[in-house]
C-alpha cells in the first residue's frame, strides 16, 4: 500500500459497451505525470457507451490530480452521453466539481491580428496614454494656478520653507555642474567656430557666433536639459517613492492636497531656479569662449567684449531668458505626472524615472523649436 500511495495508477475494463476506469494511488501534482499520457490516449479514443470513473482507490488528491479527472470526464462526455464519476468521498467530489470543464487558453493575439492592427495598435495606445498624461498635466497646472491650497477646499497659503529647500537643491547645488558644463560648451563652440572661420580670415566673428547662439538658444536649452536630468528625475523619484509607500494617500486622508504640499513648491522653485541657472550658464559659456578665443585665435578680452556688445542687444538676452520659466514648468509637470503614475514596485519606479527624463527633454526641445519659429514670425 505504501508503494501504491507514491504513484498514480489507472486500470481500464472494457465491457460489452463503454468502459470502466478505476483510478487508484496518489493523484498529486508530483505523481500524475505517469498517467497523463495514458489519459490523453483514452480521451482521443472516446467511448460511445456508458463510462464510469471509479475513484474508490484514490488515497490522496490535490488540484493537479482533480484537474486531470475533470479533463478526462469532459473529454469522454463529448463522445458518450453517460459519464459517471463515483466512489470518491465528498471532499474529492467537491474539488473536482469546482474546477472548470476547460482551462482558458491564452489566445495568440499577434497571430490572429492583421498587419494593420499590429502596426497601428501600439501607436494608438501611445496616443491614448499621451492624452491621459495631458489631462493629468493640466490638472496639476490648474491646481497650481488656483494656488498652493495645502488644505483641500481651504486655501492656507504656501510654506516659504518648502520653496527655499527646493531652491537650494535645484539651483544652489546645481551651480557647479551647470557652470562647468556651460564653460566647456562655450569653449568648444568658440574653438570649432574659429577653426572654420579661419579659412575666411574672419576669426573675430566667432564672438558674434558664440554670443548669439549661447544667449538665444544653447544656454537655456542645455541648462533645461541638465535640470531635467538632475532635478526632474529627483522629483519623479521622490513623488514615486511616496506613492509606493502610500504617503500620498495618507496626505489625502489627512485632508491635505498632494499637489499643494508636494508639487506646487517644486514647480515654483523650478520656475525661479531655471532662469537664474540660465544666466549663470550664459556667463560661464561666454567666459569659456573668451578664454579659447584669446589663446586659440588671439582675440583679446577687450576686443571680445567690444565685439560682443556690438553683436548682441537686449532682445537677444531676453529671448533666451523668456523660455526658461516655460521649460521649468514643463519639466516639473512631466516629472510630477510620471511620479504619480509609479506603481508598487521598484521596477515601476525606475521605468517612470527614465520616462520622466526622456519625455521632459523631448518636450523641452520641442518647445524651444516652437519659440524659435515664434520669434522668427514676429521678427524678434
Amino acid at each position: 500500500m505504501a508503494e501504491t500511495a507514491l504513484r498514480a495508477g489507472l486500470e481500464v475494463d472494457y465491457p460489452a459497451e463503454g468502459a470502466n476506469l478505476r483510478l487508484y494511488g496518489a493523484w498529486l501534482n508530483a505523481t500524475i505525470a505517469a498517467v497523463d499520457s495514458q489519459l490523453k490516449d483514452i480521451e482521443k479514443r472516446g467511448f460511445s457507451g456508458p463510462v464510469r470513473l471509479d475513484l474508490t482507490g484514490i488515497e490522496s488528491l490535490d488540484t493537479g490530480g482533480a484537474w486531470l479527472i475533470r479533463r478526462l470526464a469532459t473529454a469522454l462526455g463529448r463522445s458518450s452521453r453517460d459519464v459517471k464519476v463515483a466512489g470518491g468521498h465528498q471532499e474529492m467530489m467537491d474539488l473536482i466539481s469546482a474546477l472548470p470543464e476547460e482551462l482558458p487558453v491564452a489566445a495568440d493575439e499577434d497571430g490572429k491580428r492583421t498587419l494593420f492592427d499590429r502596426t497601428f495598435s501600439p501607436v494608438g495606445e501611445q496616443v491614448m496614454n499621451l492624452a491621459d498624461d495631458a489631462v493629468q498635466a493640466f490638472n496639476i497646472i490648474g491646481s497650481a494656478v488656483r494656488g498652493a491650497q495645502l488644505k483641500l477646499g481651504r486655501g492656507s497659503g504656501l510654506s516659504p520653507a518648502a520653496v527655499f529647500t527646493q531652491l537650494e537643491q535645484m539651483a544652489v547645488n546645481a551651480v557647479p555642474i551647470i557652470a562647468l558644463m556651460s564653460f566647456l560648451i562655450g569653449a568648444i563652440i568658440a574653438q570649432q567656430g574659429a577653426f572654420q572661420l579661419r579659412y575666411f580670415g574672419a576669426e573675430v566673428f566667432v564672438v558674434d557666433l558664440v554670443g548669439i547662439l549661447q544667449l538665444r538658444e544653447i544656454g537655456v536649452l542645455l541648462t533645461a536639459i541638465m535640470v531635467a536630468g538632475r532635478s526632474g528625475s529627483a522629483i519623479t523619484a521622490e513623488i514615486g517613492s511616496m506613492k509606493m509607500r502610500e504617503e500620498i494617500d495618507a496626505l489625502q486622508v489627512m485632508g491635505l492636497n498632494p499637489v499643494g504640499v508636494l508639487i506646487f513648491p517644486r514647480l515654483l522653485a523650478l520656475a525661479i531656479a531655471l532662469p537664474l541657472l540660465t544666466v549663470i550658464a550664459n556667463f560661464a559659456a561666454l567666459s569659456g569662449a573668451a578664454v579659447v578665443a584669446n589663446f586659440y585665435s588671439g582675440v583679446t578680452y577687450p576686443v571680445f567684449l567690444s565685439r560682443l556688445q556690438g553683436a548682441i542687444d537686449l532682445s537677444t538676452v531676453i529671448s533666451g531668458i523668456l523660455k526658461a520659466p516655460f521649460m521649468a514648468v514643463i519639466i516639473g509637470v512631466v516629472a510630477s505626472v510620471e511620479g504619480l503614475k509609479v506603481g508598487g514596485s521598484a521596477e515601476s519606479l525606475g521605468q517612470h524615472v527614465t520616462a520622466s527624463v526622456v519625455k521632459a527633454i523631448f518636450v523641452v526641445i520641442l518647445v524651444d523649436g516652437l519659440f524659435a519659429m515664434f520669434y522668427a514670425a514676429i521678427d524678434f
